[in-house]
């Protein structure tokens, strides 16, 4: 099973107005600022200061609503709860909302639900529970947007729902005290691509901003709201939520708090993980701290995470950590067995637009991951579901010519519930009907997606030769950092390059490191990830990305080969030097 070749988009060049208005930066920045859609000086100032526009959280539908019943409930001593979701955007943003009632006086309790056990998002039974429990105000994060029959049985159990979710909503808004999600129709909200910790973090922001221009209590010390931010970039960058707008903000300054470790959980981690504080990035959050936060919720139960982000004892937070970090490592394996069945299945299938794929040995808790491998390989939406006794659960991925929670709102008859958003979706379907979702899906896929869509794009920012690549390169791509959805790490193309040596690296990952040169310079490059020998001829055109390497306490800028091509095959559309 092998993925289609990559089909190279060289990006037009900036228009000469947008140059001349940019005229103090350098060529090679004014170029990646322009393929990112930052179009104006103003934009691009705020860009590069990190200071994009924070809308006022009671622009968000129901956000008034929300904070006048919460405040409420707190004047009676009524108790809340916040039902959070059991992935890392969920479980930080319970982190957040917790201590943030609590420090204006709020009775509240914390809710995770289990992913085996009860699934995603809002559930009776749990609702039910909470209600015995005395509770009488729940708030989601992440979650409950599309939990309509949910919010009912909440009425009649005579609790007050506040909904805050990112998700896309079904047809129909949920009967709660208040629904806040920027994605709802009639919500004026300036940015849409918060992460259900951002939304948390509003609903914080709007009940201190209330709080300090009418107290409850005289006495009580308020958090600063940038105290929680460290939160805020967690759930943001592992929920994949585009590092653009009011995000690129949040997650900037939150990245300065994580690398100052404060909070003991997160220094736990990065020690059992081998990472130096002052070196969290956006990279750290996606590949080191979000795996492990993920994995307890995956495996066992969210609620150690929780713990992990919420604990104040050192002493509990390397114990906590030092377990997320062994169920990490039996998650990647589990994972890498669930990759396999799912790869036979794909075999036996054959070549198809869309894959829906079942077995009873793939584990709830680790489809999405599956769904995620399949489709990074392939670059076809895929479905995984792990198949039970009579119902079943999953998780489904997709490309970005294929809004996946839309495709699925059209077979919604077949599913029991279902929901996410463009990129990502969950579901519960019984058993008898899945053969009819994989033949509605492929009859949408059939309609929707074309040949061409079939194939991934490699989007080449910026044309130039290897000598081109200095110092300065670097310290360029450093101001657009953090790189993330919405703001790709950039990527180079360098024609006519000769190939002087390949030899493989590594073992449990293997790669090649490969000796290029274009006859003024030499680079040491690597290549990971499906570049073959075979494609390595004598001269190439190759596209890449950069890294910046520490050995021996010195530091080296490596290339990271992406794709390469026969010498000659790409034809820029325009001559390029990197200033």
């Amino acid at each position: 099973m092998t993925s289609s070749a990559k089909r190279w988009e060289i990006l037009p060049p900036a228009p000469r107005d947008y140059v001349a208005t940019l005229a103090d930066l350098s060529p090679l920045l004014v170029q990646l600022l322009y393929n990112r859609n930052i179009l104006s000086a103003e934009e691009v100032g705020a860009f590069l200061s990190c200071s994009c526009p924070q809308g006022n959280p009671f622009q968000l539908k129901g956000m008034g609503d929300a904070v006048t019943r919460l405040r409420q409930a707190i004047r009676a001593g009524e108790p809340v709860a916040i039902y959070g979701d059991y992935d890392v955007d969920g479980v930080s943003a319970t982190a957040l909302l917790v201590p943030t009632l609590d420090a204006l006086g709020a009775r509240v309790v914390p809710y995770i639900p289990s992913r085996m056990e009860e699934g995603y998002g809002l559930n009776v039974a749990a609702l039910r529970a909470l209600a015995q429990q005395g509770i009488k105000v729940v708030v989601t994060v992440d979650c409950g947007v599309r939990s309509v029959a949910e919010a009912d049985a909440a009425s009649q159990m005579g609790l007050d729902l506040i909904v805050t979710d990112h998700h896309t909503p079904g047809t129909s808004l949920p009967r709660a005290t208040a629904v806040i999600d920027p994605k709802r129709e009639d919500d004026p909200y300036p940015f849409k691509q918060l992460a259900g910790v951002g939304l948390a973090f509003k609903l914080a922001q709007a009940l201190l901003r209330t709080e300090k221009q009418v107290p409850l209590s005289k006495t009580r010390d308020l958090p600063a709201e940038e105290d929680w931010l460290d939160l805020v970039a967690l759930g943001t960058v592992a929920d994949l939520a585009p590092l653009v707008g009011e995000n690129r903000t949040l997650v900037c300054h939150g990245l300065e708090q994580l690398r100052q470790a404060r909070r003991p959980g997160v220094a736990a981690m990065l020690k059992e993980a081998g990472v130096l504080p002052q070196n969290v990035d956006a990279y750290v959050i996606g590949f080191i701290l979000g795996p492990r936060l993920n994995a307890a919720g995956r495996l066992e139960s969210a609620s150690a995470s929780y713990q992990l982000l919420s604990t104040s004892a050192a002493e509990e937070a390397t114990t906590l950590a030092q377990r997320l970090g062994a169920q990490n490592r039996e998650r990647q394996q589990l994972m890498m067995q669930g990759v396999e069945i799912a790869r036979r299945q794909v075999v036996a299938l054959g070549d198809q637009r869309v894959y829906v794929l079942a077995h009873e040995e793939f584990l709830v808790g680790i489809a999405g991951l599956v769904a995620s491998r399949i489709t990074d390989e392939l670059h076809r939406p895929s479905v995984v579901i792990a198949l039970e006794d009579r119902v079943s659960r999953g998780s489904a991925r997709s490309i970005s010519a294929f809004h996946i929670t839309h495709a699925l709102d059209e077979c919604e008859e077949l599913m029991e519930q279902h929901g996410g958003h463009a990129a990502a979706a969950g579901l519960l379907i019984k058993n008898e009907n899945i053969e009819a979702l994989r033949s509605a899906l492929l009859n949408i896929a059939s309609r929707d997606l074309t040949d061409e869509d079939l194939v991934p794009s490699l989007r080449i920012d910026w044309v130039q030769a290897l000598d081109q690549i200095t110092d300065a390169t670097w310290q360029q791509l450093e101001l657009l950092r953090p790189f993330g959805v919405g703001n790709p790490t950039p990527v180079f193309m360098s024609p006519d390059v000769q190939v002087r040596d390949v030899r493989t690296i590594g073992t449990e990952h293997p790669g090649l490191r490969i000796k290029l040169s274009d006859g003024r310079a030499v680079w040491d490059a690597v290549a990971f990830g499906g570049i073959t020998r075979e494609q390595l001829t004598s001269r190439v055109d190759v596209a890449y990305t950069l890294q910046n390497r520490f050995w021996n306490g010195q530091s080296r800028l490596e290339p990271m080969v992406k794709d390469v091509r026969p010498a000659g095959s790409v034809a820029p559309p325009r001559s390029q030097r990197a200033s």
